[in-house]
């Protein structure tokens, strides 16, 4: 599981600090990620990715950053770029292994963040996908959903707030099923059409309003294969950053 790092710790307890010269720095473009390559990576081998420090963004005085969490004692900034509005584009298993962007920084290069499936080390990885799901996050909160004015960052919590009418957002985490269909010794596997992700999956989707997690396993089996299931057992649970979900598993 991507979140098992242990004997390492994730907390994701939001601190209004500043960025110090070692703090790693995350910066996305679109659906890439600058990084490193240390060794190994071929887009199909696992290999080493390595991120920018604050430091070596300090040249660039056109960021603005943002604590988002920490592995052990090793801090982690989210850098934006204030010159431009990031445009969203399709996420999850769309992302482009490959890079993607130009680089300004000597030695990264952007890379699709999908690259955290074969990154080592593994802390740095879940390090990776989760800022890719806070940045997408920050990116689509700028402006208040419900009077339309701008947010700004609580002073106390991962939230952004509406000085207008009060409104508070947090961050969005989409509930959604991945499935293990078995027929005795046999499982189920499916690929996507018209996706760049080419390679065997579950049967997977999103929770929809009103619906227990159990009946999405139904719907979600009945709409993509047109099997009905029984015996539905639950697994565990998955942040998967990609799509920025929280997955539960079932076997059924």
């Amino acid at each position: 599981m991507i979140q098992d790092i242990g004997p390492k710790h994730f907390n994701n307890e939001y601190k209004n600090i500043k960025p110090a010269p070692n703090d790693r720095v995350f910066y996305f473009k679109n659906t890439s990620v600058l990084a490193r390559i240390i060794s190994g990576f071929d887009g199909v081998d696992e290999g080493e990715l390595d991120y920018p420090t604050y430091d070596e963004f300090q040249s660039e005085m056109d960021f603005q950053f943002t604590y988002l969490f920490s592995v052990d004692d090793d801090r982690f900034f989210l850098a934006s770029d204030s010159r431009e509005i990031q445009k969203g584009r399709l996420i999850g298993e769309t992302a482009d292994s490959k890079v993607s962007e130009e680089t300004f920084l000597p030695g990264y290069v952007f890379i699709g963040v999908n690259s955290f499936r074969r990154a080592l080390p593994k802390d740095l990885a879940f390090a990776a996908i989760s800022a890719f799901h806070l940045s997408g996050w920050y990116r689509d909160n700028r402006f208040c959903g419900r009077c339309g004015k701008i947010m700004r960052h609580d002073d106390t919590l991962r939230m952004m707030r509406c000085d207008c009418c009060n409104n508070m957002v947090f961050p969005k985490i989409n509930p959604a099923v991945i499935v293990a269909v078995t027929n005795k010794d046999k499982i189920l596997l499916t690929k996507y059409v018209g996706r760049t992700y080419r390679n065997y999956a579950l049967v997977a989707g999103y929770t929809e309003i009103g619906e227990t997690t159990e009946e999405s396993v139904r719907r979600e089996v009945l709409e993509e294969v047109g099997l009905k299931v029984k015996n539905i057992q639950y697994y565990k649970s998955q942040p998967w950053g990609l799509s920025g979900s929280q997955l539960f598993g079932y076997f059924c």
